[in-house]
């Protein structure tokens, strides 16, 4: 088994990175700082950073999407929105849970029709009391999978007959059958279980030969799992909170592997320095482009 170390490409000492997407037509690579409310764009070829801070209008950003329109697609603590990367103004597109202002929305991704999925948690982490939400082109909101704890990773297989799906409390990767033309996700069950001493699975993504890499939190690692679910390969990353993570690079071979520190000691911290930051390893597999928000 294959095991590769990731390494720092940014050292942003962020909170809670997350919800890494690769932009091919601008070589760049979008991350969130969920709770500062903060949208990233890292430029590989300079190691530029540039933030949008969307704090003064949202209190968090769970997740965000790449879209046809050439703008990005946020899962804030509100619902859906846009956001102009040009201009920095913030257009809501739907409200989700805004009457439940202890809750707020995590990771999402776009499916290959070009719709947002994203879920809801409690910040107290109460059981079942989120869900994961669908966004169609049109704006309208479906609830998808009621029900959710801790709403993560989410993907879709090539023939997009396959959606795979985290609640990360269930240690689990859950497998649906999906139905692209409704966005109907049935039949769910169990794909892969993670183990309690290996972490809590966390984001995920799939590459071009539809093996799983799944971020593990408190694991330090993002493993690998080939089509039938055995462990196939792990890259290391040296702090404890793997958050999510995607391919990117020209040829789409680079893996950025998102961290967080929010929730380490001050003795954790002093020993994990770089926590909270940006990693990146070529592991050998090449990845695949992000779904676009079609809306």
């Amino acid at each position: 088994m294959a095991t590769v170390d990731a390494v720092l490409a940014l050292d942003m000492r962020a909170d809670l990175l997350e919800g890494p997407v690769w932009d091919s037509r601008d070589a760049c690579l979008y991350v969130v700082d969920i709770m500062a409310g903060r949208v990233h764009r890292f430029d590989p070829a300079t190691n530029a950073c540039t933030t949008h801070d969307a704090h003064h209008t949202v209190d968090s950003v769970g997740a965000v999407a790449l879209s046809d329109a050439g703008d990005l697609i946020l899962a804030t603590r509100d619902g859906f929105a846009r956001l102009n990367p040009t201009s920095g103004v913030l257009t809501t597109i739907a409200d989700v849970e805004k009457d439940k202002p202890l809750q707020r929305m995590n990771d999402g991704k776009c499916d290959p029709a070009g719709r947002f999925w994203a879920g809801t948690m409690a910040l107290d982490e109460t059981p079942r009391a989120g869900s994961l939400y669908r966004l169609d082109p049109n704006g309208r909101v479906h609830v998808a999978v009621p029900g959710a704890t801790i709403s993560n990773g989410i993907d879709w297989s090539d023939d997009a007959r396959t959606m795979f799906y985290i609640d990360s409390p269930t240690r689990r990767v859950d497998v649906f059958d999906f139905d692209l033309e409704s966005g109907c996700a049935s039949n769910r069950r169990p794909f892969v279980h993670i183990p309690d001493q290996d972490g809590i699975p966390d984001g995920l993504t799939l590459d071009a030969d539809g093996f799983l890499w799944v971020a593990l939190w408190r694991g330090g690692a993002v493993r690998r799992y080939a089509p039938d679910g055995t462990l196939d390969a792990i890259v290391r990353v040296p702090t404890a909170c793997p958050t999510s993570c995607a391919f990117g690079g020209p040829d789409l071979r680079d893996l950025y592997v998102t961290t967080a520190r929010i929730e380490l000691s001050e003795r954790e911290r002093a020993g994990q320095p770089l926590a909270g930051g940006l990693f990146v390893c070529r592991p050998g597999a090449t990845g695949r482009l992000p779904n676009r928000f079609r809306g």
